[in-house]
């Protein structure tokens, strides 16, 4: 397992790489400034982590009240992961309709394609840091 200053550097460099590849790419595909998709990147970010917990937590209790338990089923993860992205869509879409000066289709677009970018992002972000800082061998007892 990795130590919590692992998992906080973990976070810390994933989205400090993100803003600094999202920035300049986002403004180059969509022609807008590297600092309004900055500012961009860094709310989605900060509106991602927030909605995540109090998601997870609502789903939890959810759970909790109608099954008794929080063991997830395949469909329930599936579930799951649906309506997670789903709300950040809606959260999300309107954030980037007003930082861009977007119509609303043209951010839910916009949207999509961050999520698209992230999707591929995660994989590799989390490739290369397990090698660079492999987790350490757990102890002999």
């Amino acid at each position: 397992m990795r130590k919590t200053s692992d998992r906080i550097r973990q976070a810390v460099a994933f989205e400090l790489v993100a803003l600094l590849i999202v920035s300049p790419l986002g403004a180059w595909v969509f022609g807008h400034s590297p600092w309004d998709f900055g500012l961009l990147a860094l709310l989605c970010s900060l509106v991602a982590a927030v909605w995540t917990f109090l998601y997870n937590l609502a789903f939890d209790h959810a759970l909790l009240r109608l099954r008794g338990g929080v063991d997830k089923t395949l469909p329930l993860r599936l579930l799951h992961a649906v309506l997670l992205e789903a709300g950040l869509i809606g959260f999300l879409v309107p954030i980037v309709a007003w930082v861009l000066g977007l119509g609303l289709w043209e951010a839910f677009l916009v949207d999509i394609s961050l999520s698209a970018f992230f999707l591929v992002y995660a994989f590799v972000f989390y490739w290369v840091y397990d090698r660079v800082f492999p987790v350490p061998p757990e102890p002999a007892t």
